[in-house]
């Protein structure tokens, strides 16, 4: 869609060259949405595309995504062995309602900052506990948790002109094993619930994450891996039905049943009783 409120875009060397921020301002990334609909509040773009951050970089501390990586990109990315969790990278890549063109276009970053319940990227940098790093217009970087990024549907954490500039992935997230559930009412369709569960290859530790259920994402972690019981009653505790998202794609009612019937299934299958319990 043409943007006919757009009359300037900017093509910074730096981040740092837009020092002051105003409204009117937009980022450009990806620009899947931006161009998706009118943006009559907008008049100039920034454009990310000059600063050339590398989009995925791997170290012994773990996996490093640029916001400005390509959602193509990061589902080609070939692993080291050791990460065990990485075809979760693929697998949230492609739970992504998006057709051809937004599939080569989208990012990373513009999914995750767009933060709606059924953004994947905000599943997957969840369950492998991602720390998002954080450009403020004239202050330090500051760094803020996945789980922590998101307050609401289409709300999150950043303030005016700041910047998502990577996401961080540790090693150890990434060496745990997973288990993997999503369900969406139409089989190309929005998410109505898509849980990950992670469990350490030494231990007795579950971390559970919940999105696309809720209008945030929600991490349960177990030291030991709960009961039947203990699990659901950790989800009551952590899930207020004021928490479940109510829209065409699924009810609070429907998207509660699905939490518990999918954090069941991952609670037996990385208990090592197979699929299911």
């Amino acid at each position: 869609m043409n943007l006919g409120t757009v009359t300037t875009i900017k093509r910074p060397a730096s981040a740092d060259d837009v020092s002051l921020w105003r409204d009117g301002y937009a980022w450009l990334a990806g620009g899947t949405w931006l161009f998706s609909q009118p943006q009559p509040a907008t008049d100039t773009l920034i454009d990310l595309e000059g600063l050339r951050w590398p989009a995925l970089q791997v170290s012994p501390d773990g996996l490093d995504i640029a916001a400005t990586c390509r959602i193509v990109e990061l589902d080609r990315f070939v692993a080291p062995a050791e990460w065990i969790a990485a075809p979760l990278l693929r697998t949230c890549c492609r739970s992504l309602l998006a057709s051809f063109k937004i599939w080569n276009a989208a990012t990373v970053g513009g999914n995750i900052c767009m933060s709606l319940p059924a953004g994947s990227m905000i599943s997957l940098t969840a369950a492998l506990e991602g720390v998002y790093t954080l450009w403020p217009r004239g202050e330090p970087p500051r760094q803020v948790s996945a789980v922590d990024f998101i307050t609401g549907n289409n709300r999150n954490v950043l303030r005016p002109g700041e910047l998502l500039r990577s996401i961080h992935l540790p090693a150890r997230a990434l060496a745990k094993r997973f288990a993997f559930r999503r369900t969406s009412l139409t089989h190309l369709g929005r998410s109505s619930a898509l849980l990950i569960g992670t469990r350490s290859a030494k231990a007795e530790d579950l971390l559970i994450t919940v999105t696309a259920a809720t209008v945030r994402p929600i991490a349960l972690p177990f030291p030991p891996i709960p009961s039947a019981a203990d699990l659901r009653a950790a989800i009551d505790a952590a899930i207020p039905e004021s928490a479940y998202l109510d829209d065409v794609h699924g009810s609070p009612a429907y998207r509660r049943h699905l939490t518990y019937y999918y954090a069941e299934q991952i609670r037996g299958e990385l208990a090592g009783r197979g699929e299911g319990a």
